[in-house]
């Protein structure tokens, strides 16, 4: 089942899977989201929560015991309630549940608020504690973006960065080595596959909070993510798409000791309170 959402400019469709954003078509009908083709990648949005990136050995600590979580947690694998709606907005819901509880031990509600406002996609998170303790999480957005033209015809172009440093993986953790990631003189740098060939770039900070895809030399996309400290951007080797991911926390580093409450980037929600965030995907 989906959900579409339209006014005067855009029509975005999300469906109840993860609360999955599948769709947003501009008035010509153009396609700004990756269709999902499983020849290389079923998805096109999912919610990364309550853990982005991987796990060291899948696994962590909380309070003595083990568990296991796979890599960007649970939450795209659940079906979630549309609780709200109107032309221009769908919020979304899902809560702790037996099965949460096995993976994750913590009584939560998870809201994803979709909002259109002109040429706007504003995607919004809500984290509900409903424990009387703290609980930690992470969460963080992963939309693929459909590029149709030659891969090496895009180049993505940062709001304010001369040069950037993103950390390396090694086994999907992040490892202690960097990498500079040279800009030109308009902060932009050519796309081309040979910069995923190790897989994701992770930035852990990044002060260059809006990222625009550039096709032909003209800008056709804008994603800001002043809420998110950290960012990954990622696509599959000949793949047409790229994935430009606002993250709050990250995979764990390759020393980590395994205590959620320590994991690194990790946020901590006070008893029985909220956090909210978000983004925006802009078409220009």
């Amino acid at each position: 089942m989906k959900t579409t959402l339209e006014n005067a400019n855009l029509t975005v469709q999300i469906k109840a899977m993860g609360a999955e954003l599948v769709s947003i078509k501009d008035q010509n009908d153009k396609e700004y989201i990756w269709e999902g083709n499983p020849e290389f990648w079923g998805k096109h949005s999912p919610v990364l929560f309550p853990i982005v990136g991987a796990l060291k050995n899948d696994s962590y600590l909380c309070k003595g015991k083990e568990y296991k979580m796979s890599r960007h947690g649970f939450a795209r694998e659940m079906e979630f309630k549309l609780i709200e709606k109107t032309n221009t907005k769908a919020v979304f819901s899902i809560e702790s549940n037996a099965t949460t509880f096995e993976k994750y031990p913590f009584a939560f509600e998870l809201q994803i608020i979709y909002t259109l406002e002109n040429k706007n996609l504003h995607v919004g998170y809500k984290v509900i504690n409903r424990n009387d303790y703290e609980m930690p999480f992470s969460i963080g957005a992963h939309p693929a973006f459909a590029l149709p033209n030659k891969f090496e015809e895009y180049s993505l172009q940062f709001s304010n960065q001369g040069i950037l440093a993103y950390h390396l993986l090694e086994d999907n953790l992040i490892a202690d080595s960097t990498k500079e990631l040279p800009l030109d003189n308009k902060n932009s740098i050519a796309l081309q596959y040979s910069l995923f060939e190790n897989d994701a770039l992770i930035f852990k900070t990044l002060t260059s909070k809006t990222l625009s895809i550039i096709e032909d030399n003209t800008e056709i996309l804008r994603i800001q993510y002043t809420d998110f400290p950290s960012l990954g951007i990622w696509t599959m080797v000949n793949a047409p798409f790229v994935c430009i991911e606002p993250w709050l926390g990250y995979a764990d580093t390759t020393e980590a000791n395994g205590n959620i409450f320590e994991k690194e980037g990790i946020l901590k929600l006070a008893a029985n309170k909220s956090f909210v965030s978000k983004y925006t995907i802009e078409i220009v």
